[in-house]
């Protein structure tokens, strides 16, 4: 994981920190568009900035943030990792942008014939997140492991709560089922542009959103 960031010189500069920058660096697709609307304001976009209230301040942004889970697996590529001032409480938010595309495998998927290694990282997600283990099979992967991305950045730099944020440039708010199911693990109910809340087994606040995004970035 990289602990020195350049600045950025506009939405291209984004291209080159994906993990695919041809494939996924295309015209009406989540990256690119994700880009164009979070370059285009002076702080945070509007619609993620209203889920948490009018002081709301952004304090960093970094796009494609890496964050190790503890062991020698994959690292969790957030869109854009943010640290976020509201109510005098510093909020380490993971941003997943998103379109028409999924949210990657389910725990059917992910979790057929799991490897030891596989067993041992969602036993640490689970309880970290204060989810049941093994989650249901139609449960997002995903989702999983950005929200625990949020908690372990949270404890890095010792902010007072996480978040996860969807940032959604869907007309019709596709895949909104897949984050709502996840929701109903914690017993929260999600509904596009409200913030909901529950506390973490290490004493936290973590918090969900699904923010609307402006449909003239996908044209960019």
């Amino acid at each position: 994981m990289r602990k020195v960031y350049v600045p950025t010189d506009g939405a291209e500069s984004w291209q080159s920190l994906l993990a695919d920058p041809i494939k996924q660096w295309r015209r009406g697709y989540s990256a690119r568009t994700l880009a164009h609307c979070w370059e285009a304001v002076d702080g945070l976009p509007p619609e993620v900035g209203a889920l948490f209230g009018l002081d709301t301040e952004l304090l960093i942004a970094i796009p494609e943030h890496k964050v190790g889970l503890r062991d020698a697996g994959r690292e969790s590529q957030t869109d854009v990792f943010a640290l976020v001032k509201s109510k005098n409480r510093t909020i380490a938010v993971a941003v997943e942008g998103k379109v028409n595309e999924p949210f990657g495998q389910t725990m059917r998927e992910w979790y057929a014939e799991p490897s030891p290694g596989k067993r041992q990282r969602l036993a640490f997600l689970c309880e970290l997140i204060g989810a049941q283990c093994p989650p249901p099979d139609h449960v997002h992967y995903q989702l999983l492991h950005r929200t625990a991305s949020a908690i372990l950045e949270a404890e890095r730099f010792k902010a007072d709560d996480a978040a996860v944020i969807v940032h959604s440039f869907s007309p019709d708010n596709k895949w909104f089922d897949a984050y709502a199911a996840f929701l109903s693990l914690f017993g929260l109910t999600a509904e596009p542009g409200h913030l909901v809340s529950r506390s973490l087994p290490c004493g936290r606040l973590v918090h969900f959103g699904w923010a609307k995004g402006d449909p003239r970035f996908l044209l960019m």
